[in-house]
């Protein structure tokens, strides 16, 4: 069974940082793209950004320059590295995992205020 674990949300002020983490369990990790999509109250989900299993990366124009994400395959882990936020980058992250079928993990909540 596929699961999929995030950590790493929380409240930060404007300007500050977070570093969100998936963990992956129950499927070879490495041969898959995954990512990270993301929910605002009364908006659809969006994707964020996403890692080929070959390290090639995608992002939204919105965070480009200030989100990166990494993988550590040995540790069947993606990361979604946030710098810069902004009060509209505040939303449930989704991470998620694409073999034809996609799969997610529950949501972690970012909030950025001051």
């Amino acid at each position: 069974q596929v699961q999929l674990v995030e950590s790493g949300g929380g409240l930060v002020q404007p300007g500050g940082s977070l570093r969100l983490s998936c963990a992956a369990s129950g499927i070879i990790f490495n041969i898959y793209t995954m990512g990270w999509y993301r929910q605002a109250p009364g908006k659809q989900r969006e994707l964020v950004a996403r890692i080929s299993s070959g390290g090639s990366t995608q992002y939204a124009d919105s965070v480009k320059g200030r989100f990166t994400i990494s993988r550590e395959n040995a540790k069947n882990t993606v990361h979604l590295h946030m710098n810069s936020l902004k009060p509209e980058d505040t939303a449930v992250y989704y991470c998620y995992l694409d073999r034809g079928s996609t799969y997610w993990g529950q949501g972690t909540q970012v909030t950025v205020s001051s």
